[in-house]
């Protein structure tokens, strides 16, 4: 089983315009729809579409419509009671697929809330294969609330993934050595962020057909104790490394239409892929399949199994892996 922990989950509300975005001006939008949402939350809708035991843990008040919005989905849950409401996230997309999204900060996680809510995750990871912690803390939860999980994570046999950013990303990796996770999937920024380099570097050595940049920054984490790294690119695809190896994954021609959850996507298509017994580079290349497959899709819409193209997403070593590994 794989338990999403989702510590600041969201009503997603997406707004597509006929149009570009201008600001100052008045816009007529051809849809909006709500759905329940947060990384994990959003990596747990996948994982069940694709019918893999998946449950998600979560904060939300009683009677919150997040609830409601997760029995529509079909997705397995446990609620940690809390006395705030989720929060609403809105997104607005264009016609060009750019995505402009405006995050409320998440309602207060008191002292109370948050010992059950950490003691929920570490239940919960009990008869868990994975744990997979993603997106930002709420206030009231301390920066080092990932790296503090992790670290009592350690001792059981769950695999751990983290997928954040800024303050919580950064904890994390200064906290390696009290426990480090499996995987971590990180975009350009967040790797380049927490390791003190460019982001515009990383991101135009991929475009002009050079990951090394992202390869050797990725290796800065292995060396210090990371599992893998999932290094996410847009367009440009996706780059796995671990201990063995690293792969570079390009995508299949898509139409983009929105990239709100493309990343919790791609971490989804990994975690089916490896939980199905797939190499290194077939996680990779199910992890791009799914990231563009999002890409492709209107507003807040995650891919269904139906939907994803993985003999379109090519893979190529970028590192002496064994010669079986070495093409897809």
């Amino acid at each position: 089983m794989i338990v999403t922990v989702t510590p600041n989950p969201s009503i997603d509300r997406t707004v597509t315009l006929p149009s570009a975005l201008s600001r100052g001006a008045v816009h007529r939008v051809t849809s909006v729809t709500s759905q329940a949402g947060g990384k994990g939350v959003n990596v747990a809708k996948v994982l069940t579409m694709a019918g893999v035991d998946t449950v998600a843990v979560l904060p939300a008040a009683a009677n919150d419509p997040l609830i409601t919005a997760l029995q529509a989905a079909a997705v397995p849950y446990r609620i940690v009671t809390t006395g705030e409401p989720a929060r609403t996230n809105l997104t607005i997309t264009e016609p060009d697929g750019t995505t402009t999204k405006i995050n409320e900060p998440g309602g207060t996680l008191d002292d109370a809330a948050l010992q059950s809510f950490s003691a929920a995750v570490l239940g919960a990871a009990e008869s868990a294969d994975w744990v997979v912690m993603s997106g930002s803390l709420p206030p009231g939860m301390p920066a080092s609330w990932y790296a503090d999980i992790t670290a009592r994570l350690s001792g059981q046999n769950c695999r751990i993934a983290v997928d954040t950013s800024d303050a919580p990303l950064t904890a994390l990796v200064d906290s390696l050595d009290r426990g480090a996770p499996d995987l971590i999937k990180p975009n350009a920024e967040e790797l380049a962020g927490v390791l003190s380099l460019d982001a515009a570097v990383l991101e135009t050595a991929v475009a002009e057909g050079d990951p090394a940049p992202v390869v050797a920054a990725a290796r800065q984490l292995i060396d210090r104790g990371i599992g893998a790294v999932l290094a996410t690119l847009g367009a440009a695809g996706a780059v796995l490394v671990d201990k063995d190896g690293a792969w570079l994954a390009t995508p299949p021609p898509i139409v983009p239409r929105s990239t709100v959850g493309a990343g919790d996507s791609s971490l989804a298509g990994y975690l089916r892929a490896e939980v199905g017994g797939a190499a290194p580079p077939q996680r990779l290349q199910m992890a791009v399949a799914y990231g563009s497959a999002a890409a492709a899709l209107p507003g807040t819409t995650l891919p269904s199994p139906a939907e994803i193209d993985v003999d379109g997403v090519r893979v190529t070593p970028i590192s002496p892996v064994p010669v079986t590994q070495q093409q897809l």
